[in-house]
């Protein structure tokens, strides 16, 4: 083996950790929003969670990734620490597709059918489907299936690059005697655990191991110690992912690195014990690529059954080893967990619910400093600004981790809802700061010893009816991307306008008439303007809500288009409901 061979192992490993690696995201991307139902579909029941950890790394080809994920949705309040440990579970078991995958470049038979199935043979097959997917489909799904075929041909030709590149190590003194080391259970242990934690992948180091498989040194007895020690060092991604998380965050990054230890230390030494007195003779056999595939599953298979039952006991060592101490609570909203980054679907879902907890406070801040216009009192005043200064936090949030989730690669849909999220954050938002300024109206009322007529009384009640319905009619239809429900906001949104106007010439006239002094008069134009732009920001939420439904991203097109004989029929209906007091009622 000369410079010229290890050049080409070094190309063939890094093609082969590339195509794994895109291939993994192009997957997620594809399952979209099953990978996000199939996530809510979690329960308690051990076979649920087992099944869901199992599925998903088995769909992203890549348990690091899911325990990574199982990290977020503890430290998000997703999932429980009991559900994590089922989930974990099946994951180790779910990874070891990836070993089988690799094991066909094994294959060797005469047989044209046979050979049919060898990757070398139906690789460029597939790289050819998925070029002419990739560079000549404007649909984003099939240009993701394309990445997911190119990633798998990437993989296997990376696969066979690298194992025909080693094959002159069985002719290395120096590579046999390495082996022979291994032999030692502890030394087999140690090196799988150090090259999957340096490569941050237990798939990647059984596809390497797969590779050096060809060179006929590895035999079963170095194999599977090795293979247990991989278990070990795929940890090393959830326990990263844990720092800065919360306890149960970092309870479930304990719960699977305690469950691969006592599975490798039970197992390994029940190995040590088995060639100790009975010697096989299959421990001295050459390893193959399938036969290091069914150790691989083998070993997490018996690990689960050997420690599904003591899932309750694990869950009880994480809660004393990682003690409950006061927490510093985070500013941000809890769902916003920066590891469901590598999930946009699931982190797209979480945002969805801080929105819609930023419009709750949003529309609770409003509906608060109207009261406070009838009602003004300091504990009222605080709390408006104590919810006020929440959705100010939530928008910040949202807005950093929205641009970071855009800035991934997002399928067509995925990126319409960032965008339509994006977009209302900051509509929510203003409608709290007009709160405040309504309430900085109702506090110079207050201080002042000013009030408002008995007609602007009666007038005001009219307009904060139709501002409050609006406001719940547009969070409603956000919260349940309702296009039809929105399509009912801009019509009361134009009789908002319409009471505004009419608002003003009645208490200019009211004015002129010395019924009410011209420093209430600023009060009420203010108190008017912020009520009506609190409606447009309605507007505009149920616009984004009507947008999304249409993948139409222009907001004032979907405005203009809307104000058909329906629209006028609800714009009827609403101005009916909403009917000022004749002129001359009250005074």
């Amino acid at each position: 083996m000369d410079i010229f061979d290890i050049l080409t192992m070094i190309g063939g490993l890094c093609l082969f950790l590339f195509g794994m690696n895109i291939m993994g995201q192009a997957l997620e991307r594809r399952a979209g929003n099953g990978l996000r139902s199939l996530l809510g579909r979690m329960t308690t029941s051990r076979g649920a969670g087992f099944l869901t950890g199992c599925g998903v790394t088995a769909v992203i080809q890549s348990s690091s990734a899911t325990t990574v994920m199982v990290v977020g949705f503890v430290n998000s309040g997703i999932m429980t620490l009991r559900q994590a440990i089922n989930v974990i579970m099946g994951a180790n078991v779910g990874t070891t597709v990836t070993s089988w995958l690799l094991s066909l470049g094994g294959i060797d038979s005469s047989s044209v059918w046979v050979r049919m199935l060898k990757p070398a043979s139906f690789t460029p097959i597939l790289a050819l489907i998925g070029i002419i997917f990739y560079m000549f489909c404007k649909n984003s799904k099939r240009k993701d299936t394309g990445m997911i075929l190119l990633g798998f041909a990437a993989l296997m030709f990376g696969m066979e690059t690298m194992s025909g590149a080693v094959a002159g190590l069985a002719d290395v003194p120096e590579f046999r005697n390495l082996f022979i080391a291994f032999k030692n259970p502890v030394l087999g242990l140690a090196a799988g655990a150090l090259l999957t934690a340096a490569i941050q992948s237990s798939s990647a180091s059984v596809g390497i191991l797969q590779a050096l498989a060809v060179t006929g040194q590895v035999t079963y007895g170095a194999a599977i110690p090795i293979i247990m020690g991989q278990n070990i060092g795929t940890c090393i991604t959830a326990i990263m992912s844990a720092v800065g998380a919360n306890k149960n965050a970092k309870r479930a990054a304990f719960v699977h690195l305690s469950f691969n230890v006592i599975g490798s230390a039970v197992l390994l030494s029940v190995f040590a014990v088995v060639r100790a007195l009975f010697a096989p003779a299959v421990l001295d056999d050459t390893a193959t690529r399938f036969g290091i595939a069914v150790s691989h599953t083998a070993f997490n298979i018996l690990c689960v059954i050997i420690l599904m039952p003591m899932a309750p006991l694990l869950e009880k060592i994480a809660v004393k080893v990682i003690r409950d101490k006061g927490e510093v609570k985070s500013s941000k909203p809890n769902e916003l967990d920066e590891r469901l980054l590598s999930t946009p679907p699931v982190a797209l879902e979480q945002c969805r619910k801080a929105v819609c907890e930023l419009g709750e406070n949003s529309l609770l801040a409003l509906k608060d400093s109207l009261h406070a216009i009838e009602s003004y009192s300091t504990e009222l005043d605080e709390k408006i600004r104590r919810t006020e200064e929440t959705t100010d936090k939530y928008e910040d949030a949202l807005g950093t981790y929205l641009v970071k989730l855009s800035a991934r690669q997002l399928s067509r849909t995925d990126s319409e809802e960032a965008t339509e999220l994006l977009k209302v954050i900051g509509d929510f938002e203003r409608i709290a700061d007009h709160g405040v300024n309504i309430l900085e109206s109702a506090a110079e009322l207050h201080s002042k010893g000013l009030k408002l007529s008995q007609a602007a009384k009666e007038e005001f009640s009219v307009i904060a009816g139709a501002v409050t319905e609006i406001l719940e009619r547009s969070l409603a239809a956000f919260e349940n991307n309702d296009p039809v429900a929105a399509s009912e906001v801009e019509p009361l949104e134009e009789v908002v306008d319409d009471l505004r106007d009419r608002l003003k010439d009645r208490h200019i006239r009211r004015v002129q008439q010395g019924d009410c002094s011209i420093e209430v008069g600023f009060i009420w134009s203010d108190l008017l303007t912020n009520l009506e732009r609190s409606a447009d920001h309605c507007s505009n939420i149920a616009g984004c809500v009507i947008d999304t439904a249409m993948h139409n991203l222009n907001i004032h097109e979907t405005l203009r288009n809307s104000k058909d004989e329906a629209f006028q029929k609800k714009y009827r209906a609403f101005a009916d409901k909403y009917t000022l007091p004749p002129k001359n009622s009250v005074r």
